[in-house]
């Protein structure tokens, strides 16, 4: 294969996944323009927003990247198979990191705006948004790499490719929309 053949078959592979990341970033985009009340009710909030969806991205990208690896390595089958000790746990470490450094992130938020004497909620408050938005965007995001990566290695596409739009794409997605849904539960629970 010539230069210019790998290239145009990793644009062929790639465009369409950044198409869909463009219009994802987007939707993100709209859902937080959208967050205004949420907010200005959870101070501090908005310094969380950039840390917890770039967590997503760099732990939800190195799970797809182990498993291309894998893939490209013979050492993981390309379907899940319940009982591949590989696959189970890149997925707990995957979404034990996610958690953590959601919680991290807010401690450090939290302790950054207290020495700026900015307002901030209480520590409990941004901690619980970030579990529960943590918890349920690594569940989604871990199904969506899990499945993207299988069914596209299968398809005779480099999972490699598709890891990192997708990612990028269904991290925003799904971390802003349910950043946005912790945010309301906590609220409600009355923790804002």
């Amino acid at each position: 294969m010539t230069v210019r053949e790998v290239a145009a078959e990793a644009y062929r592979e790639a465009l369409p996944a950044l198409a869909a990341s463009m219009v994802g970033g987007l939707f993100a985009g709209v859902v937080l323009s959208g967050m205004r009340a949420e907010l200005r009710q959870v101070a501090g909030l908005l310094v969380l927003v950039p840390a917890l969806l770039a967590t997503r991205g760099n732990v939800y990208g190195s799970l797809g990247a182990r498993l291309a690896s894998g893939l490209h390595q013979g050492l993981v089958e390309p379907s899940f198979v319940p009982d591949d000790d590989r696959v189970w746990a890149a997925i707990v470490a995957s979404l034990a990191n996610g958690i953590l450094a959601s919680l991290f992130a807010s401690v450090v938020a939290f302790v950054v705006l207290k020495a700026l004497s900015d307002s901030v909620a209480p520590l409990p408050t941004l901690l619980a948004i970030a579990l529960i938005a943590g918890l349920l965007s690594g569940v989604a995001l871990t199904v969506a790499v899990v499945l993207v990566v299988f069914a596209g290695y299968r398809r005779g596409k480099n999972p490699d490719t598709l890891v990192g739009p997708l990612v990028t794409t269904t991290g925003d997605v799904f971390g802003i929309s349910f950043l946005l849904l912790a945010v309301r539960i906590v609220i409600a629970l009355g923790g804002g």
